[in-house]
């Protein structure tokens, strides 16, 4: 493994590449990422970074807005077929169909979604500023794509809004369940719970903290309790263990595991940065499209 570093290390200078990580991959592909967060933050640095070639170790929408938001610069992917299912969960028909019913309507859209329904978006939102966006938006009707449960939780947060859900889903989120999440505290009762909003109202309602990855990571850095119940993906608990080595964390859930972000793997970020394998291409008109939300989310997040 060292020397594969040293030369993943080698061909980054070589390349003018950078490796970004997000916060659900591997422990030893985010040991070698020079830049680690959540899909906000990345597509922020992405933007960024000077480095003429980037590294996206996530899933494919990941990749597609970091292209979208770069499109001079080189976008290679470790996994080709790493994919988000919830990015599909939405469909072009029912958001005309929301467009057609409402006049005064915003289709606000999670970052997590593929190019096509960007392209239909009025703007983008990740998990960490999209209470913040919707409530800024003048439009009183809001269609929220593709995930139900952050859609509802935002919705709660803003209830002078007519926020319309779609019916889409995390499958690690919502394999985590409130009988889960007690039986877990009944045998950690000093723990604190910390849930990720794409969760299911009955895990939020037992939470002492709703936030993205980032927030997560940061409330249990800041906090001075010494044990917490994690409600999102364990691929979390490297950053999380990285800053509180003395504290304790247990995963809710019997499938808190991504498949698709676990496809990541140093061997496969060594082999695209030697052969700039799996690029990333988006078409002009795809670009041009879907630039136009995701540049707003940008601007209305600062």
């Amino acid at each position: 493994m060292n020397e594969l570093v040293k030369e993943i290390e080698q061909l980054k200078k070589e390349k003018n590449a950078v490796i970004l990580a997000h916060y659900y991959v591997n422990d030893e592909v985010q040991e070698i990422a020079d830049y680690i967060g959540d899909s906000y933050y990345l597509a922020k640095v992405a933007r960024e970074v000077d480095a003429k070639t980037i590294v996206f170790c996530g899933v494919s929408f990941m990749g597609e807005s970091a292209k979208i938001l770069n499109p001079n610069k080189t976008v290679l992917m470790p996994d080709m077929s790493a994919d988000c299912p919830m990015a599909h969960m939405a469909q072009v028909e029912k958001i005309e169909e929301m467009r057609g019913k409402y006049d005064d309507l915003a289709v606000v859209c999670y970052i997590n979604s593929t190019a096509e329904l960007k392209c239909h978006s009025d703007v983008c939102v990740t998990s960490s500023n999209a209470v913040k966006i919707v409530k800024s938006l003048p439009n009183k009707n809001i269609f929220f794509i593709p995930d139900e449960n952050l859609g509802r939780h935002v919705a709660k947060q803003i209830p002078e809004k007519n926020i319309i859900l779609n019916k889409g889903f995390c499958h690690v989120h919502v394999s985590m369940t409130a009988d889960n999440l007690k039986a877990i505290k009944e045998k950690y009762p000093k723990a604190l719970v910390l849930a990720h909003p794409e969760c299911k109202q009955e895990v939020l309602d037992l939470a002492d903290y709703i936030g993205s990855t980032s927030g997560i990571i940061n409330y249990a850095t800041e906090n001075d309790n010494e044990e917490f119940i994690i409600c999102t993906e364990s691929g979390v608990g490297y950053e999380l263990r990285t800053k509180n080595p003395n504290k304790k964390f247990y995963f809710a859930g019997t499938k808190h595991f991504c498949p698709n972000m676990k496809l990541n793997t140093v061997e496969k970020v060594c082999h695209v940065l030697k052969t700039g394998e799996n690029e990333v291409h988006v078409s002009d008109e795809t670009r041009l499209k879907s630039l136009v939300p995701l540049d707003k989310m940008l601007e209305m997040a600062k």
